[in-house]
């Protein structure tokens, strides 16, 4: 998705669909494709995030002078960073299209959303040409930093970009010379490009970014939106429990009874040490396995016997052993 078609395509694509009463029912093949790409919950941090967008935009919308405020989307792995940001995006972008379509026979379609990724061990030359390539940007290798920069800005602003999505900003270390460079540039580029900044990165308060000068100065930016394990309650509510019955509902298996995933709340908050991105691929695993194996329903043993990311098979161990 990092160059612009790859996004625009993303972004334009219906997700899938999940079944509908009266539907007829989805071949095996079908319902296969459909487990593996799944539906987006939606969590309390993409709704809070969604909300922190929107409003920022609207806020910064007419900000010359200084940087517009940022956010920055942090957590642990696994804990559905990178999908509270695609979802996001994607709603930006189909929101300005609707708004503003294109006109009849324009071969240019807008780009109001740009999502880069940090390149490992990144310069400042590097990120900004990631930059570059999103939007298909000729870049000859003997142009400076500052070129780049420039043709960035200029193509950027003329093609309407409002909100701009950089994933493992945690690859960013501004201690050393380079990291500081690259971190000067981002500054930079907050401060000549009409657009909301949102970061996203593996807990990001844990790591030098939020330390020293340059620190202070992303920190007094940027709002910061936690996007943690879900607890297994909150007060009164349970939202990790909430989000299971909703994956549930939206299963395509001919023989699951609805009800029998929550029941199992506790081990799977247990299992997955809450985080959204484990759940959601254990009880997606645990399907395709009962659609391949013809059970069409997922039973305890069922998710017992899925194997899970090293992070959550890591947690689950000290459980067992007592």
């Amino acid at each position: 998705m990092t160059p612009w078609q790859g996004w625009q395509r993303f972004a334009t694509t219906d997700p899938p669909a999940p079944p509908q009463p009266g539907d007829p029912p989805r071949s095996t093949e079908e319902r296969l494709a459909y487990h593996s790409a799944f539906v987006t919950i939606r969590t309390p941090a993409i709704s809070q995030l969604a909300t922190q967008v929107r409003t920022l935009m609207i806020l910064g919308r007419h900000q010359q002078t200084t940087a517009r405020p940022s956010l920055i989307v942090t957590g642990p792995a696994a804990a559905g960073k990178t999908t509270a940001l695609l979802n996001v995006g994607r709603a930006c972008h189909l929101a300005h299209t609707r708004k503003n379509p294109a006109p009849p026979g324009s071969t240019h379609a807008a780009a109001p959303v740009a999502y880069v990724l940090v390149p490992p061990g990144a310069t400042a030359k590097t990120l900004i040409t990631e930059f570059a390539r999103y939007l298909g940007i000729p870049v000859a290798t003997r142009m400076t930093q500052t070129q780049i920069t420039d043709a960035v800005c200029h193509t950027y602003t003329q093609a309407g970009v409002q909100l701009v999505l950089i994933d493992e900003i945690h690859r960013l270390n501004p201690r050393t010379t380079t990291g500081a460079q690259t971190a000067d540039l981002l500054k930079d580029l907050t401060e000549r490009l009409p657009a909301t900044f949102v970061y996203a990165g593996i807990n990001v308060t844990d790591t030098p970014l939020f330390t020293g000068t340059r620190g202070a100065q992303l920190a007094g930016r940027a709002t910061l939106i936690t996007c943690g394990p879900l607890p297994a309650r909150h007060g009164t509510r349970h939202p990790f429990r909430d989000v299971i019955t909703d994956i549930e509902n939206n299963l395509d298996l001919a023989n699951h009874k609805p009800g029998t995933l929550p029941r199992h709340a506790a081990y799977l908050h247990q299992r997955t040490a809450g985080r959204i991105g484990s759940l959601t691929r254990l009880i997606r695993q645990a399907a395709i396995t009962a659609i391949h194996d013809g059970t069409e329903h997922i039973t305890k043993t069922a998710l017992e016997a899925v194997q899970l990311d090293h992070l959550a098979e890591q947690h689950r161990r000290p459980t067992r052993s007592r």
